[in-house]
């Protein structure tokens, strides 16, 4: 049986044991995690995903893929860039899916998306009256002097 599984913007086909690589989970080495955007799984097919499915995998290791090289160039006009990146990535080992499953994601990789969501809050919160710098009077002064004038 297989499972076309979504995460990180991607879509993976996934069967059991396999391991594979996805976009950086916020989850330690060895901890459990449940994909439940779960598009297809056997013949079944979800518009978009299948209600209760999940397909549940453990955390191998988290670790930096290889560096792509970024290079851009415009003929004639002495214009070179050349830069770097290494993409943040987790290796997962498939362990089981199906429709139903029991199985919850670890503690700590369910504690870390609480502790994210304050977090995301907090900087869109406004400031408070007291706490703003009041505003420069510098305007003021200008218009007084070019009314002398």
């Amino acid at each position: 049986m297989f499972a076309v599984i979504k995460t990180g913007g991607k879509q993976y086909r996934v069967t059991k044991d396999d391991v594979i690589a996805v976009e950086k989970l916020e989850a330690d080495a060895g901890a459990t995690v449940v994909f439940d955007n779960v598009l297809a799984l056997g013949d079944k097919i979800g518009t978009p995903a299948i209600a209760d499915a999940k397909v549940a995998a453990v955390v191998v290791k988290q670790f930096r893929d290889e560096k792509k090289i970024i290079f851009k160039k415009r003929r004639r006009k002495h214009y070179r860039r050349r830069t770097g990146h290494r993409q943040n990535l987790t290796l997962v080992k498939i362990t089981d899916m199906g429709l139903g499953l029991a199985v919850t994601a670890t503690p700590q990789a369910a504690k870390e998306k609480k502790a994210a969501a304050p977090k995301a809050a907090k900087k869109a919160a406004p400031k408070a009256d007291g706490d703003a710098k009041p505003a420069k009077k510098t305007a003021a002064k200008k218009t007084a002097k070019k009314a002398e004038a």
